[in-house]
């Protein structure tokens, strides 16, 4: 069914390959367009993805898809969506996939915005185990994004789409879309400039898409993709935590290393990657679940009060602007709802201000009652304006003014003596107090080495005291137990010092990362990162394992080693050769048996003429005997025809030399008997005699008389 002439949910309800039912379209993007299927030869649903028709009519391409595709298929990981089939129908070249009902993680992106760290590590992981499956065997994804994770129903994480051409044509750059924006914005920068794709574009891929979950939002956008290219060649990613206010720190250096603009500051593949995410899942624990629900952009924003809950009543937050405060007015309004007063209406209360009284004014308070009477103008008199002002309640008005108040006795040098000396004792008592039951008493450090961390706190609190933890390693000391304390125990210190605690973090130990399939240079790396080195290299013939790539290590993958351990390692010489089997005067059947048993591949070439080996038998064979070859190597064989049959001329009556130069000009061996020294030269017989067939080289009888 040609593409070309019909629209794409034309497909719907036509099988496809005689084999795969379309029932509905999934998904359309730049280069193919995606539809669940029944396979009714098997009777289970299936992703039947169906190329465009540029790309179908595209010979190099096409040969490509093939190879890919069948490569792809050996991919088994349950990460990994599996591919099922591939092939082309008429003008349809499409590709049989497992059908995964869930959702993709654009979706998720897109519907809940940014993930909990534990959320997006949980996703993220098994994605990473995936594309380190695939890289170790030797295989780049080419196009890491959301759009191809997929999250089952179930939970299960698959990662779709592996070992497929992602080229760009001009036809598709050009073209402003959705598609080719998302997914540019993922493709690493070396991708870009060079073309060159490795396992490390792969891990640029995968720090966008944990970017993304972290944040909800995508690293690089622009309105075209000239735009998006600049970023990704000219702007580092930006640090998470200034997206969303806190994220950890871990979390921002994780995203950071794996989208790093150099490749050779990223993690060298994904399983690389894999490593240092469970380092940081374990570092931050119970971390993991805040999900942190405030832009950091948004703690930038112009400044408002702090909220306050009024614990009598529900009230809306109140805030005021900090333009609106000025002078005396806005520290104390600040002061009010930093204080928590509000007032009956549910507003920030201003402080009661008693008014300054003039000198007339001074004196109509004071008079009369006394201070302190009904006629004193105290700030619990009045009740606050809106404004914040206290207004004084009105003086009553008497007959007559009253008379102005005597001036103060005089003290005596006696009394002030008295008073200074009371102010000293009061002094010295308050320091005695302070260095004996106060906060400046001494104190002895407890014994605290041997201790959990909680129970030295606790110890510590009983003797007034501060604690400050620093971690350390030790061999001897398990985690979670105080090694030592600075200063030790005994020592005299005053209350409210701190002691300083060395917490044991265990066994430093490291583990051995993934060594097999990788060379020797990156075997080296690895190890340094992780703070292992590299030890006694052996070599080994291996019939799996490429030339040059490491077989195995020891310890082995995984294992828990101190610092510095040296690594053994194992590279490959390649297969074991050995001496190619004589294949010659074998039939075909026998020939191939022993080629089988031998680990070889037998091709069958041209069939020759031969008078040695019989017809139907291997004639000749390259490599020839004598040589080498390796399990999986190709010999190529003749099988023989037998000798081939040619007319024999007569020479009868001929000289000796015509006779011999005809018979050997036919391809004949001449044997010659003289008979009585010959004397005419003239020839009287021969065997075969002429005019019949014989075979080509044989040897021909004659007699000289």
């Amino acid at each position: 069914m040609p593409v070309n002439e019909v629209g794409p949910d034309a497909l719907i309800g036509q099988v496809v390959d005689g084999r795969y039912q379309v029932l509905e379209r999934i998904a359309t993007g730049g280069m193919a367009t995606v539809y669940r299927a029944l396979d009714t030869r098997l009777d289970r649903d299936v992703a039947l993805k169906v190329m465009r028709p540029h790309l179908a009519h595209d010979d190099s391409f096409v040969a490509r898809f093939h190879r890919e595709a069948r490569a792809a298929a050996r991919l088994a990981h349950p990460n990994i969506v599996g591919v099922f089939d591939q092939g082309r129908d008429g003008d349809l070249l499409f590709l049989v996939m497992e059908y995964v009902p869930g959702r993709n993680l654009r979706d998720i992106v897109d519907t809940d915005g940014a993930l909990a760290p534990r959320a997006a590590l949980d996703i993220f992981e098994p994605m990473l185990k995936a594309l380190a499956v695939a890289h170790q065997a030797g295989f780049v994804h080419r196009d890491v994004k959301p759009e191809n994770v997929l999250v089952r129903a179930d939970g299960v994480v698959k990662v779709a789409d592996f070992g497929l051409a992602r080229a760009v044509t001009s036809e598709t750059v050009t073209s402003a879309t959705s598609e080719v924006l998302g997914t540019l914005s993922y493709i690493s920068p070396e991708q870009m400039e060079l073309s060159q794709v490795t396992p490390r574009s792969d891990v640029y891929g995968a720090g966008l898409v944990l970017f993304e979950m972290l944040t909800g939002r995508k690293a690089f956008t622009g309105e075209s993709i000239p735009n998006v290219i600049f970023q990704h060649l000219h702007q580092g990613v930006p640090t998470p935590s200034t997206i969303v206010a806190g994220l950890a720190p871990e979390l921002d250096d994780l995203v950071l290393s794996a989208a790093a603009k150099e490749p050779t500051d990223r993690p060298a593949d994904a399983g690389e990657l894999l490593a240092r995410v469970r380092l940081v899942r374990g570092a931050l624990g119970a971390a993991l679940d805040d999900r942190p629900s405030r832009s950091a952009a948004a703690t930038n924003d112009t400044s408002v009060l702090p909220t306050v809950s009024d614990p009598t009543e529900h009230t809306a937050p109140y805030a005021v602007s900090p333009a609106a405060l000025t002078g005396a007015t806005a520290g104390a309004a600040a002061g009010a709802v930093a204080d928590g007063t509000r007032d009956p209406g549910g507003r920030a209360a201003l402080p009661r201000v008693a008014p300054a009284p003039s000198a007339a004014g001074a004196g109509l308070a004071t008079g009369g009652r006394g201070s302190g009477g009904r006629g004193s103008a105290s700030p619990d008199d009045g009740e606050v304006s809106p404004h914040g002002a206290v207004p004084a309640k009105p003086l009553r008005r008497t007959a007559a003014a009253p008379a102005p108040a005597p001036p103060p006795p005089k003290r005596s040098r006696r009394g002030l003596l008295a008073a200074v000396l009371a102010v000293l004792l009061i002094a010295a008592g308050g320091i005695a107090a302070y260095l004996t039951i106060g906060p400046g008493a001494p104190t002895t450090v407890p014994t605290l080495a041997g201790l959990s961390v909680a129970d030295a706190h606790t110890a510590l609190d009983r003797a007034h005291l501060k604690a400050k933890d620093v971690p350390a390693f030790s061999e001897d000391v398990v985690s979670g137990i105080v090694i030592s304390a600075k200063p030790d125990k005994g020592a005299e210190l005053r209350r409210g010092q701190t002691v300083t605690l060395t917490v044991s973090k265990g066994q430093e130990r490291y583990l051995v990362p993934t060594l097999a399939g990788a060379s020797k240079a990156t075997a080296t790396a690895r190890l340094a990162k992780v703070n292992l080195e590299l030890g006694p290299i052996t070599q080994a013939y291996s019939d799996t394992v490429a030339k040059g790539r490491i077989i195995s290590s020891d310890p082995s993958e995984g294992a828990s080693v101190k610092r510095g351990t040296p690594v053994s390692i194992v590279i490959s010489n390649g297969p074991q050769p050995f001496d190619v089997p004589d294949f010659r005067g074998m039939s075909l059947a026998d020939a191939q048996t022993l080629a089988e048993q031998s680990g070889l591949t037998l091709t069958e070439g041209d069939t020759v003429f031969s008078t040695e080996y019989d017809k139907d038998t291997v004639a000749a064979q390259d490599p020839a005997v004598g040589g080498q070859v390796v399990k999986g190597d190709t010999v190529t064989i003749a099988m023989s025809k037998g000798p081939e049959m040619v007319n024999v001329p007569s020479v009868f009556r001929m000289s000796e030399a015509k006779a011999v130069a005809t018979l050997k000009a036919a391809g004949f061996d001449v044997k010659v008997d003289r008979f009585l020294g010959a004397p005419l030269d003239m020839c009287t017989g021969q065997t075969p005699p002429g005019g019949t067939k014989a075979p080509k080289g044989s040897t021909i009888t004659i007699t000289i008389v």
